[in-house]
């Protein structure tokens, strides 16, 4: 009697053992957490080329990627220069073909040679693919001379060091 309780609990044993084994390989495993490199300093000036020289518009801030190469998250400041109307813009374009209008997230108080606020641009995103790089593009504009109106972009690429 006992033999035959020794052999049933090494079969149960072994069918555990075994369903635990298969269970293990089957389970899908759950990606890490990408974690962001260190912040790239952001620091890009738009001036005017014709009449007075006027700051049209200047966007400051940091911008990081992750290391699982899809994601980069940023922290910008549009500065609407005094000399520049209507209010500069700017926008993100990640491997040169996909474009990222970012949402106003905040303002602050104007820095001397700003016109209004310092308009505030915090957020992520993920890509659907690699993010090789990204490239942001400022315009500002203004009149001179007269009522003829001017403007003028200017852009900086941010490659992902992980890649």
């Amino acid at each position: 009697m006992e033999l035959k309780r020794s052999k049933v609990r090494r079969v149960v044993s072994s069918v555990a053992i075994a369903i635990a084994t298969l269970a293990a390989i089957l389970m899908p495993v759950t990606p890490a957490h990408a974690a962001y490199g260190p912040d790239q300093t952001v620091s890009l000036t738009v001036n005017s080329n014709s009449g007075p020289s006027l700051t049209l518009a200047q966007l400051t801030g940091t911008l990081a990627f992750d290391n699982g190469n899809t994601k980069f998250r940023y922290a910008l400041r549009l500065c609407w220069g005094s000399g520049a109307y209507p209010m500069p813009n700017f926008h993100i374009s990640i491997n040169g073909n996909t474009a990222l209008y970012p949402t106003l997230t905040s303002t602050t108080t104007a820095p001397s040679g700003c016109q209004v606020s310092l308009f505030l641009y915090d957020g992520e995103y993920t890509h659907s693919t690699t993010v090789a790089n990204v490239t942001l593009y400022v315009t500002g504009g203004w009149f001179y001379p007269g009522n003829t109106y001017n403007s003028r972009t200017k852009s900086v690429t941010y490659d992902n060091p992980y890649n």
